[in-house]
């Protein structure tokens, strides 16, 4: 091999190391980027509470009503496919007294000067521990809080003493990790 060519692979080998060293030791300099905000903590598993007979909670035909704790109180309507609760709501946005859902969709927390839910008599308590259900709707009692849950698109509400909010803004069948199947577990 000639001098001039030995010469001008010795230069390119040595210009390849000092690219390669450059590069990674920008990469390996490199911020990390900070871990984003956590958002709320997930919802409990409504579903894994025990069930109910709704007859005990019966305030109308296919509808039912319960008191939570903390003096809410909350209704499953099955022939308008709506559920929701008013009273007190710790942390909900605006100082909001009512939350309500429908078929769809995430639910929603509003404001309104008088109960939107009263009855002849006031509604039973459901005992912690225990849910009812109306076609894909389920509410239920775990501790102080109450918890509703659609089933139907993963959508619902937590009323606790550290904070209200609502969960599942999103189709779970359209907005999915990367890698995972809808029709596989």
């Amino acid at each position: 091999m000639s001098n001039v060519l030995r010469g001008v692979l010795i230069g390119v080998a040595a210009g390849i190391a000092v690219a390669t060293q450059t590069l990674l030791g920008a990469v390996a300099w490199a911020d990390p980027t900070p871990d984003p905000e956590p958002g709320p903590p997930p919802p409990p598993n409504v579903n894994a509470l025990t069930p109910v007979s709704p007859v005990d909670f019966a305030v109308g035909p296919n509808v039912w009503a319960f008191a939570g704790p903390g003096g809410v109180t909350c209704l499953l309507n099955l022939p308008g496919r709506t559920y929701g609760c008013n009273g007190a709501l710790p942390g909900a946005p605006n100082g909001a007294n009512v939350v309500t859902g429908g078929a769809t969709g995430e639910p929603g927390f509003s404001s309104t000067d008088r109960p939107i839910y009263a009855f002849d008599k006031p509604a039973k308590a459901l005992a912690a521990g225990s849910r009812l259900s109306a076609s894909t709707v389920s509410c239920g009692v775990i501790g102080d809080s109450t918890i509703c849950s659609n089933s139907f698109d993963q959508t619902g509400f937590v009323i606790a003493p550290t904070g209200s909010y609502t969960f599942g803004g999103i189709n779970p069948m359209l907005d999915r990790p990367k890698g995972t199947n809808p029709y596989m577990n």
